[in-house]
This record gives C-alpha cells, sequence and structure tokens, in this order.
C-alpha cells in the first residue's frame, strides 16, 4: 500500500490490485447490521489473505478499491487464477454477475444470507448463480433452496468484556453508579420492539427501585414520532428519569459495561449481534424468539429466550434478574464463558478465509 489517487477517500491508502485476493463490496452507506460485520472482520481477514473494499459508508482504516480501479478486476490477481467477490446484498450479488459474465472479470461469488423468510424469486435468481453459500444461522439456513454452509457471526471479545467495576462503567457513561441498568439497543422503531421495552420497564421498574433503564440507538426521521411517545409514555409513568434514551453512541461497548441486564426485544431480525455483544461484555440477555437468539443463548445459563411480540412472557423473563442481581452476575460471567467458546470473531474470519483459499485456488 502506498500513496492516495483520485477517487479514492480521503485519508485512505491506495491498494495494489494485484496482491488482492477477495473483494467485499458494501453498497449501502447507511451504517446497518452487513456493515458492522463488514468493519470487525476485514481487519482481521486482511491478515490472513489479500483482501479490500469497495464502495462507500466503511472508515479509511479498511483497505478500499477506488472506483478508478475496478477494471483491475478484469485482471487475474498474483499467485491466483481468480478472485472471490463476497456479497451480503442482492445489488452486490448482481454487480458480481455482471463483472465476471458481461465484462468477463475473473471472479468466484460468495453469498451470505442472513434472511429468515422465503426469499424473491429475483433473490432466488441471483443466489443459484453464487459459487458457495453461506448462512448465518440454521433458521437462515432452513430457507435456502441451494447447497450452503452455517458460520455464525463472532464478536471481538477484546472491544466486548466485562469491565472490572460496572458502577465505575456506569459512571463512565454518565449513568448514575449507584443504580443497576437494563438496556436494549439499536434503532428505535416497531420492528426492533423498543415499545415491548420500554412498556416492560414501566410495568417492572416501579417494583424494582435499584434498576434503572438504557435505550441506546437512532432513530431515524420517520420514526421520530414513535420515539417521543415513547419518551411521553415514560414520563406519564413518572419514570422519565429512570428510563433513558441515550441516542445512538459509536463506542456501544461502553454503554454495555455499564450494563446488569440486557434485553433484545425484536419482532424480526435477520441474525441479531446484540446479545452476543452483551454476553461478551458479561451481561445476560432476555430476548424474543427471532433472528438466531435461540442459537445464540443457553436458557437458564446465559439468560432467556421468549415468544416474539409476548409483552407478558418479557415481564416474567425479565423480573427474575431484577429481584436476584447476584443471579444476573452468575448468568452474565456464564455469557462471557459462552461467547469466548463459541461464537469469537476470529473463528467466523478463518472460517470464511477457509472458503476464499478453496475458490480461489494459488498461493497465499
Amino acid at each position: 500500500m502506498s500513496g492516495t489517487g483520485a477517487g479514492a477517500p480521503a485519508g485512505a491508502a491506495r491498494v495494489d490490485m494485484a496482491r488482492v485476493r477477495v473483494v467485499v463490496p458494501n453498497f449501502k452507506r447507511r451504517l446497518s447490521g452487513v456493515t458492522s460485520t463488514i468493519v470487525q472482520l476485514v481487519p482481521l481477514q486482511q491478515r490472513m489473505i489479500g483482501m479490500a473494499t469497495l464502495g462507500p459508508g466503511l472508515p479509511d482504516r479498511l483497505p478500499k478499491i477506488a472506483w478508478w480501479q475496478v477494471p483491475a478486476l478484469l485482471a487475474r490477481p498474483a499467485g491466483a487464477p481468480v478472485r472471490v467477490w463476497h456479497a451480503r446484498r442482492n445489488v452486490e450479488m448482481l454487480a458480481g454477475l455482471i463483472l465476471r459474465h458481461v465484462f468477463r472479470a475473473p471472479l468466484r461469488l460468495v453469498f451470505t444470507s442472513a434472511s429468515q423468510r422465503v426469499h424473491t424469486r429475483w433473490t432466488r435468481f441471483l443466489i443459484r448463480r453464487m459459487d458457495r453459500v453461506i448462512a448465518t444461522s440454521r433458521k437462515t439456513a432452513a430457507y435456502l433452496t441451494v447447497p450452503n454452509t452455517v458460520i455464525m457471526h463472532g464478536i471481538d471479545t477484546a472491544r466486548f468484556c466485562p469491565p472490572a467495576d460496572r458502577a465505575e462503567a456506569a459512571r463512565a457513561v454518565g449513568l448514575d453508579p449507584a443504580q443497576l441498568y437494563v438496556g436494549c439497543f439499536g434503532r428505535v422503531r416497531c420492528q426492533k420492539g423498543t415499545d415491548l421495552f420500554v412498556d416492560a420497564m414501566i410495568e417492572l421498574l416501579p417494583r424494582h427501585p435499584g434498576w434503572s433503564a438504557v435505550v441506546a440507538g437512532r432513530a431515524t426521521p420517520q420514526h421520530r414520532a414513535f420515539e417521543d411517545e415513547l419518551k411521553a409514555r415514560a414520563a406519564r409513568a413518572g419514570l422519565g428519569q429512570r428510563i433513558l434514551f441515550v441516542g445512538e453512541h459509536r463506542d456501544i461497548e461502553r454503554w454495555y459495561r455499564a450494563l446488569s441486564l440486557y434485553v433484545a426485544p425484536q419482532r424480526w431480525e435477520g441474525f441479531g449481534l446484540t446479545p452476543l455483544e452483551a454476553m461478551a461484555s458479561g451481561v445476560p440477555a432476555v430476548a424474543a424468539d427471532v433472528g438466531a437468539f435461540r442459537e445464540l443463548i443457553e436458557p437458564g445459563r446465559t439468560g432467556t429466550v421468549v415468544p416474539a411480540d409476548d409483552l407478558a412472557a418479557m415481564v416474567a423473563a425479565v423480573e427474575p434478574y431484577l429481584a436476584d442481581p447476584a443471579l444476573a452476575a452468575r448468568h452474565g460471567q456464564n455469557g462471557r464463558d459462552h461467547v469466548m467458546a463459541r461464537f469469537q470473531l476470529r473463528g467466523e474470519a478463518e472460517r470464511l478465509v477457509g472458503i476464499y483459499e478453496e475458490l480461489a485456488g494459488g498461493t497465499a
């Protein structure tokens, strides 16, 4: 890597295309779960194989192909007959197919699916033309009609880790260190079940004065009225100072370390990393039975899984932790051990690189 060129992001180093064996497109500017996955995996994977990203919305610390360098994809990389194009969205699958079949780029195409619903005819058409398909969970794999490999997401256990002192961790993000906190993190909208969390807290917090609640996440303009109503609901219940809306934070790992319990109340989810992030931080998780949550949590040991969109079940699952903080601490430690044993980010990175090397051949 050396220098910068026209069309390269400011601050990004120019990529040596001859060394790029794997291209990771990201054709969505807004932050999403897919974007977060790429941001976490690429720094590990680039130490194992020549790799670069393509597209907007990614930090400059990642290796990036400038748009003017795209024609170099029509040539073979050094030491290998083909490159791997790893798509995670329909538009990225389509771009890979156009590059390969219209422009004759020497590419092998990989697609990762996190969807847990019947695919559209168009999506199925694209998926059938991939060389390898990866599912992020067994539940996702059940919706695929082609052979696939299940590789579940992992977590950066150095970034998401328990604090030395949870009260000090709360103080560090501006919370009252004398309180215990239950959190719900992610975009504020109906799909994410933020209203279920707030309603559960309105019922539970008056019975447990040593606890408060934190909602961390962004409400986009179309969901601003939804967030405003939730704040008003908490205020009407006299809990405006104990159900806190703290907005979006890039250093979300610091907020996990301030929690003693995490709740994932989603009505729908593709995979859902937040219970893993919580457990890696030594925090037990109560989660709705959506996404991969049932495959992530060990009920009765690291948390609880409840039916989706069931407020009464959520209240019943959360209350034992509020009543017994020692139980929350034990299940939090179990959660950390569970993630360390089964869900480390390096394991996910290594399995993906194994697929890349199998498809691309050649020398490293």
